[in-house]
């Protein structure tokens, strides 16, 4: 499938309504097509049973959707866990938005496989000046490694996050307020012990509350911990 057939695909799959739907949750992205996701994957994973390589190699980034799809099929493609790595280094100066992220890392399942090796890549990550790149570090955390053979190692990385933009921030927050759902021991001692900044560790404590699956006592005890 070359370049303009799948273009022509893409448009095809276009939802009106949904266009406006993400548009409306993306207000600084131009050119989105309006593809629902699952759509997205069904393409992908129909790419990566084939010539993936030539995909990645001529594939175009003027809709997000284009860039979208060659993130899923990394993540799909029948490849080795270290040259899987290489693609994912290339594609990740393309991230522009926290959509196009978080489908990308919810595709990278080969992680549950290659922990060690994943966590090892994601180091340099961390101290990024591209917004997106921190994001992405912070969004693998959250949807591969809490648990609690990582958590102290998790926990302390979220930290030393200093980033200022507002995805980044955003990303963290929904990272440690993951993490106390799952893991609220080691969490609380974290958030009674932490530096992150005011906006990030508030925001943690919003999501805390809102969770579904932490009482009502405990969630008093956190709005408690609001710094003014």
């Amino acid at each position: 499938m070359d370049t303009p057939t799948i273009r022509e695909q893409l448009l095809e799959l276009a939802d009106k309504d949904y266009q406006k739907f993400t548009a409306a949750l993306l207000p600084n992205v131009d050119l989105i097509l309006g593809v629902r996701i699952p759509m997205l994957r069904k393409v992908a994973k129909q790419l990566a049973n084939g010539d993936w390589q030539a995909f990645l190699a001529t594939a175009d980034n003027w809709y997000m959707e284009e860039v979208m799809l060659q993130g899923m099929v990394i993540g799909y493609a029948k490849v080795e866990p270290e040259e899987r790595l290489i693609y994912i280094a290339r594609f990740l100066p393309k991230i522009n938005n926290w959509s196009v992220c978080d489908s990308f890392c919810a595709g990278l399942k080969f992680t549950n496989r290659n922990k060690e090796l994943v966590w090892d890549f994601l180091q340099p990550y961390f101290a990024s000046d591209r917004e997106f790149e921190v994001r992405f570090c912070a969004v693998m955390l959250l949807d591969f490694y809490i648990g609690s053979e990582y958590i102290e190692r998790l926990l302390k990385l979220l930290d030393g996050i200093r980033h200022d933009g507002y995805y980044v921030k955003m990303a963290v927050a929904w990272a440690v307020s993951a993490c106390f759902v799952k893991l609220p021991e080691p969490t609380m001692a974290y958030l009674k012990k932490n530096t992150l900044d005011n906006f990030t560790y508030n925001k943690a404590l919003q999501k805390i509350t809102e969770s579904l699956v932490v009482d009502k006592e405990t969630k008093e005890l956190i709005r408690s911990m609001k710094r003014k």
